[in-house]
């Protein structure tokens, strides 16, 4: 207990210490950046709150609209609304009711991988160099070695906790030392079963929770924290490297 209450306390330093520095960082920038970015963030803010989102006839209908460009048209939204923390099971749920269980599966997969890639690179550009000294803190050193050594498997199983948003992971392991190709081949495979749900059980729109698909997410949740256990008792191979953000 006492080593648990000093790293509580040391890591409770590290977020003042982290709030310190932001707060720093952000009084040295130009007003004009601070009302772009207060300005990105309330427009985030209007569209989550306030977008409503099409049903299934109105996408039905556009599809018929765009033709066979609809699938590439639906694939791209999928990429840049994932982006954003936005739920993503009503498309993952609309890209089987669309296009079918086998193409439904392959678009949302493929969609929500590459959407996860591009949030990782992108907060690693806007915030890395920031970031990365500030991860040489005791109370997160460990951990981010620890991710930069074998992420993967803690990713992969965070994904198949539906409880988990999808995007403030992407944000979170984008902060840490995790291999971008670690994390793009854990989010895909992670992913598979969650996905599986959406995809091939469109009935969720009706807002019923089915028992099937409350035991197939109590499954994947179950295996989740298992992966989770399992990486925290598995040995580390020591790195040669250093923390490193690719």
């Amino acid at each position: 207990m006492s080593s648990l209450a000093s790293w509580l306390q040391s890591f409770a330093e590290f977020l003042i210490g982290l709030c310190k520095d932001a707060v720093a960082s952000i009084g040295q920038w130009s007003w004009a950046r601070r009302i772009a970015v207060v300005a990105a963030i309330i427009t985030i803010l209007v569209v989550i709150f306030f977008m409503d989102l099409p049903d299934i006839e109105q996408l039905r209908a556009w599809a018929h609209g765009a033709g066979a460009w609809f699938i590439v048209v639906f694939w791209i939204g999928y990429v840049v609304l994932t982006l954003f923390p936005l739920p993503r099971t009503f498309w993952t749920v609309a890209a089987g009711v669309l296009f079918g269980p086998g193409l439904g599966l392959a678009i949302a997969l493929t969609a929500l991988t590459v959407s996860a890639i591009i949030a990782l690179l992108v907060v690693r550009g806007l915030l890395g160099d920031w970031m990365r000294p500030r991860l040489k803190h005791p109370a997160v050193a460990g951990i981010n070695a620890h991710l930069e050594r074998r992420g993967w498997l803690a990713i992969a199983s965070l994904r198949l906790v539906a409880g988990v948003p999808f995007s403030i992971l992407n944000y979170a392991a984008a902060l840490t030392a995790i291999p971008v190709g670690q994390f793009a081949i854990a989010t895909l495979v992670g992913s598979i079963p969650t996905t599986v749900i959406g995809v091939f059980f469109g009935d969720l729109l009706t807002g019923e929770m089915n028992f099937g698909i409350l035991v197939a997410m109590i499954g994947c949740a179950v295996l989740g924290i298992g992966g989770l256990i399992l990486d925290s008792r598995l040995p580390v191979a020591p790195s040669s490297q250093g923390n490193t953000v690719d």
